[in-house]
């Protein structure tokens, strides 16, 4: 597919530039973390997010999800969990099954209840009424500062494939990260399914002095460029269309600083500090499943489109939150990469 894509490319003549590509791999060994407080730079420099102008799933509140939600474990109701189950207790979950603990909807999502919608972002890019992301900074010593810009969205389409929907699913975390040194930006991670990209700063787009970032339409995948990206060879993004696409544009601007938690992360502890007191923090230490587990191919609502592979399955499991986005990435790789500017 890759060799098949560089003619279209010639003729569509996109402007292209090297830029050096860095993929955040983690490390054995955890660096010695100096005391830090959120920098002023970490919202100078934090990422502008372009959703699809065809979204139908928007960002939405995080603790709203524990309201429409309930905890299981392969299918049965968690015993003797807190009710009502908020972002100051969901860490009590570990305690009660932990990775297995799916927040599971009390609804049927095949009728799709509103809550699964979010929020749309106003004309000032701020979800009003909704806290749908969270700031979390990891100061890694000697002027070398990890920010995280976490974005959750109630609900995942994951798009079509051989005609057919795939891989929808309840709750959608995904992110930026971008790395300074000494307060200057330097690398920029965008997540995507479930691995990513990641480019140097210098060589993105942006509004001013912030990065933008292009949300795939409903698996909200983040992109460096506008444009469709093809997706079916897993950790490979290709320009161009293909057995799975995201499709990116200019549709609503999202800011995510205007409706965030703030926090800052202590990689020795594993322990997370907020930035305002009112902010919770228990939340950040839950290891479970942020939506449904997948369901079996006996549930009236699933099927695979290649029967047999769970990867095609129309539903599959809810992903996992902030606590498993490796937040002490302290190596880095470095290759030739082309990065490419849609004119």
């Amino acid at each position: 597919m890759a060799a098949s894509s560089m003619p279209v490319l010639a003729l569509m003549g996109m402007i292209f530039s090297f830029c050096s590509q860095v993929v955040a791999l983690s490390a054995p060994f955890l660096l010695e973390r100096q005391a830090a407080t959120i920098p002023n730079y970490v919202s100078t420099y934090a990422p502008l997010v372009w959703l699809y102008s065809g979204e139908k799933y928007f960002p939405s509140d995080i603790g709203a999800q524990l309201a429409n939600t309930k905890p299981e474990v392969n299918f049965t109701l968690v015993d003797g969990y807190p009710t009502p189950l908020t972002l100051k207790n969901l860490d009590v979950l570990n305690n009660n099954g932990g990775k297995s603990v799916y927040l599971t909807s009390n609804d049927d999502i095949t009728t799709r209840p509103t809550w699964l919608n979010g929020v749309k972002p106003d004309s000032a890019g701020k979800t009003d009424g909704a806290t749908s992301a969270a700031i979390i900074v990891n100061d890694r010593g000697n002027g070398e500062v990890d920010a995280f810009y976490m974005y959750f969205y109630a609900f995942n389409f994951g798009g079509k494939f051989l005609g057919q929907d795939v891989d929808d699913h309840v709750g959608d975390w995904e992110h930026n990260m971008i790395r300074f040194q000494n307060g200057t930006p330097s690398q920029v991670w965008y997540s995507q399914h479930s691995f990513g990209e990641a480019f140097t700063y210098d060589c993105l787009e942006k509004n001013g002095v912030r990065p933008l970032t292009f949300s795939g339409n409903g698996s909200h995948a983040n992109y460096a460029i506008n444009g469709t990206h093809d997706h079916t060879i897993p950790n490979l993004n290709l320009p161009g269309t293909g057995f799975l696409t995201d499709y990116t544009d200019e549709g609503t601007l999202w800011d995510p600083l205007l409706s965030a938690y703030f926090y800052t992360y202590d990689a020795n502890d594993n322990a997370y500090t907020a930035a305002d007191a009112s902010y919770p923090t228990a939340w950040l230490l839950f290891t479970g499943e942020w939506g449904d587990q997948q369901y079996p191919t006996s549930d009236s609502r699933q099927h695979e489109v290649i029967p047999g592979i769970s990867a095609t399955a129309r539903y599959t499991g809810g992903p996992t939150g902030p606590e498993d986005k490796q937040l002490n990435r302290t190596q880095t790789q470095y290759a030739a990469n082309l990065f490419f500017a849609v004119p």
